[in-house]
């Protein structure tokens, strides 16, 4: 999302992700600096949001998956931005963050579910007999990859790769698939 953003707006600095940036409260205190200096709101971002669909085969993969698997998408992004998208998959179930904007719709704040939500969900999940594939692509994704019975990389950039080569890595959904299929077997 906020790569699209930032091509549509002209804003090359808020491409910046958790590919880029492990520090999550520092990556969004960076963008909430950016979006008050370029006076841009929440209504700004959602207008971007409702012209994009989800990545090419992600709902037919998705579809694929919850066949056979129970499946809990565990973001780092908020549900003002994600649930245009959840719909055009399907509504898969969800856990993220929320957002808060001001009157004017200026987003003022962001607010975590929880530290480390990705992990104490994973952990949560375990603690009551879940077996737990996950898998990510970002720094903000490895605690999380690290806590499940099986952790994935799925088409990290190669900085994830090289500081995590624990994981296995995946580039497209069929890798993933079979990569998942695997860990279930084995796990």
């Amino acid at each position: 999302i906020w790569i699209e953003f930032a091509e549509r707006t002209g804003i090359p600095e808020l491409r910046r992700t958790t590919r880029d940036e492990p520090d999550y409260d520092k990556l969004m205190q960076y963008r909430l600096a950016l979006l008050r200096q370029h006076q841009l709101g929440l209504p700004d971002i959602q207008k971007v949001i409702s012209a994009m669909g989800p990545m090419t085969g992600a709902k037919e993969f998705l579809d694929a998956l919850r066949r056979d698997y129970q499946v809990v998408i565990l973001s780092d992004t908020f549900y003002e931005f994600a649930m245009p998208l959840m719909a055009r998959l399907g509504m898969p179930t969800l856990f993220c963050h929320k957002l808060e904007a001001d009157a004017a719709g200026f987003v003022v704040n962001y607010h975590l579910r929880m530290p480390n939500q990705k992990q104490e969900s994973v952990r949560r999940f375990r603690e009551i007999n879940f077996r737990v594939i996950a898998a990510g692509d970002s720094y903000n994704d490895t605690a999380m990859l690290g806590e499940a019975h099986a952790g994935i990389l799925f088409h990290p950039p190669q900085s994830v790769i090289d500081a995590f080569p624990q994981f296995p890595v995946t580039n497209s959904y069929a890798e993933l698939r079979a990569a998942i299929d695997q860990a279930a077997a084995r796990i």
